[in-house]
């Protein structure tokens, strides 16, 4: 699907336009588009990112190919970026999704394999003439991206919600194994930090004003994208720290408990020595045991071994190993 806007001094003045005023759009240096594809057939994106854009061929393989890494592309009279997007899709998990930028002075090309909340946001405040003015290529740049910042925020809460149920669990002493949903919140976090800070780096390209494109008045905001874009990505190394320290309490309360469970089965194993013993001496086959003819032999050797059992547990008893 192909989505146009065209933009006169800020104010959406076209939609949709057929393919012919389309590029006679793109030949009029007073307006300002903004063309979006949302998972186009390959027809449509020949049509539009070789055919009305001519864009450099490695800058189209890199859009249309899958990648997991942010990058940004400089191509003279255009920027390239690959960009991610988060979506919450449960308490904990999340959806990365693609977005592909060409950036230029008068025009804005955006390509996604699927639909992305923030873009669909802004086509909706466009249509209803309560987005934002558009006098720039780069203005609208700024408002998926800024968008696109804002769309990890819902994750984050999800996976601080989960780190704080992980750290109640691990403190409280539960019966319940933690591993399973310690490990699999270190995987969002360590999936979520991978895709967020090569992009914290393309921002910061941005708000340096590496690029001509860029214009001066836009260095703020993109430094309140980078800014934002370096909160959230504290608030997943806090998150993976506090998990750490979950995970430390964690394995050092199973080990206690194992420990603990060690030391009675070693206590058992101690107190059941004198009868093992006694039982063992007077279990052999001598022929001469002078003891065993005595009356009171069974009685005596009863006593004594109880004797010395209550003697081995008061001794562990005194030094605390149960």
């Amino acid at each position: 699907m192909i989505d146009s806007f065209v933009f006169s001094e800020g104010k959406l003045v076209s939609h949709n336009l057929e393919w012919e005023a389309l590029r006679l759009a793109r030949a009029d240096k007073g307006l300002i588009e903004w063309i979006d594809l949302t998972a186009p057939t390959p027809e449509e994106t020949k049509q539009v990112l070789e055919m009305l854009f001519e864009f450099h061929p490695l800058a189209i393989e890199d859009c249309v190919t899958l990648s997991e890494l942010p990058k940004i592309e400089d191509y003279e009279d255009y920027l390239f970026m690959i960009m991610h997007s988060a979506e919450r899709t449960g308490d904990t998990t999340a959806k990365i999704s693609e977005l592909n930028l060409f950036l230029g002075k008068e025009f804005l090309v955006t390509y996604h394999r699927e639909p992305i909340p923030g873009i669909t946001l802004i086509k909706d405040r466009l249509m209803k003439g309560i987005g934002p003015q558009v006098k720039g290529a780069d203005r609208l740049a700024h408002q998926l991206l800024d968008f696109l910042a804002d769309s990890y925020l819902p994750v984050m809460d999800g996976l601080t919600a989960e780190m704080e149920e992980v750290e109640e669990k691990a403190l409280s002493g539960e019966k319940e194994d933690l591993s399973k949903q310690i490990l699999q919140a270190r995987r969002h976090l360590t999936s979520l930090r991978q895709t967020l800070r090569p992009q914290r780096e393309v921002i910061a390209r941005l708000a340096r004003g590496e690029s001509k494109l860029i214009r001066s008045q836009m260095l703020p905001y993109f430094r309140d994208v980078q800014d934002a874009l370096n909160r959230i990505d504290e608030r997943l190394q806090g998150c993976n720290d506090r998990m750490m320290v979950a995970f430390d309490v964690y394995t050092n309360r199973s080990a206690h408990e194992a420990n603990e469970g060690i030391k009675v089965l070693t206590a058992l194993t101690a107190i059941t020595i004198p009868p093992v013993v006694v039982g063992s001496w007077y279990g052999m086959n001598f022929r001469h045991m002078p003891e065993l003819e005595h009356p009171h032999a069974y009685l005596t050797l009863m006593g004594l071994t109880l004797v010395l059992m209550v003697g081995m547990g008061l001794w562990m008893k005194f030094k605390k190993w149960f």
